[in-house]
């Protein structure tokens, strides 16, 4: 890395300066009219964070997606950014409807819920539901974001939502996005009992034995006072932009009902990615290769595509 002198680094010759704050000097600037307009500065974005189980407010800035905003959040509070399972906006509770996905509201307060202890289940499949959904940070965790009352997880009570799971019968599953976690547990075979190393999230003493409380924490209850939010990227630097139109939120919700009921998985932004594509597409068959150009790992099935579709161009089933 070089270092940066008493007055600075001097740009190139005839070049200005990052963000157009000054020219070299000794280069003539153009006249009057003609001379360029300074860059308008990018607002400064600040989001206030606190560890879900307890700990002092801070400030984060400068990330463009998860994985960056973990590592702001890490230095922060002096941990491992691996030690962050997944957050959540404006509650510290565990609760999967306030997950950080890929928008944050410009007023979202974000709750870092951290790694607590760790356990293994043994779990006989009976059936081939397990009665799980899976989910995952964005960053290599993946974990459990509802159970299914009466499935065979739902007996076993060990088991709870936001446990990540860290690994079936030994084989490590970190790093693997949760798509690919469902599928190896669809594929287990019946009666045969396989092991599930989980990692719960730690806990603050008001939250252990009090899975249902409904006392509000200090940031929770604050709601954004407009639409703009700040889109996470997996690619590219994150952007400001105005959030999705209330039809467009419904239709977001219908799909990623669907990509449950289909995969046994919920993902927001994999949901709303679908919705954009299926706007533009004025046929089943053309969305299907539109989300074969850019989805084509998942394999949907035709009849799911059919309903993707519908349930975004005909929400209510009316036929053209």
């Amino acid at each position: 890395m070089q270092r940066v002198g008493r007055h600075g680094r001097q740009p190139p010759e005839g070049g200005s300066m990052e963000n157009g704050v000054g020219q070299e000097p000794g280069v003539p600037e153009p006249p009057g009219p003609t001379a360029p307009r300074a860059a308008r500065a990018r607002p400064r974005l600040v989001f206030h964070t606190q560890l879900a189980h307890g700990s002092p407010t801070g400030r984060i800035e400068g990330f463009t997606n998860v994985k960056e905003l973990y590592a702001k959040i890490a230095e922060v509070f002096d941990i491992s950014p691996t030690e962050i399972l997944f957050c959540t906006l404006n509650t510290h509770k565990v609760d999967m409807q306030k997950l950080l996905g890929g928008q944050i509201g410009l007023e979202d307060f974000i709750f870092a819920h951290v790694r607590g202890e760790t356990k293994e289940v043994e779990v006989t499949k009976t059936e081939d539901a397990l009665g799980l959904t899976i989910t995952d940070n964005g960053a290599g965790y993946a974990f459990i974001k509802r159970i299914k009352e009466g499935s065979i997880i739902n007996r076993l009570q060990t088991v709870c939502v936001g446990d990540s799971i860290e690994a079936i019968n030994d084989h490590t599953i970190v790093g693997c996005r949760h798509y690919e976690v469902a599928r190896m547990l669809r594929e287990l075979p019946r009666a045969q009992p396989f092991t599930l190393r989980l990692v719960q999230p730690k806990k603050a003493f008001d939250m252990i034995g009090q899975r249902t409380r409904t006392g509000k924490s200090p940031g929770e209850g604050r709601v954004a006072s407009g639409k703009e939010t700040l889109r996470l990227r997996t690619q590219g630097p994150a952007v400001l932009e105005e959030g999705p139109s209330p039809s467009e939120e419904e239709a977001a919700r219908r799909v990623d009902d669907l990509l449950e009921s289909y995969m046994g998985i919920r993902d927001s932004e994999l949901a709303s990615t679908m919705v954009e594509a299926a706007k533009g597409s004025p046929s089943v068959a053309q969305l299907a290769q539109g989300l074969d150009s850019v989805l084509g790992e998942f394999a949907f099935p035709q009849e799911f595509v059919a309903e993707v579709w519908a349930a975004v161009c005909h929400p209510k089933g009316n036929k053209e």
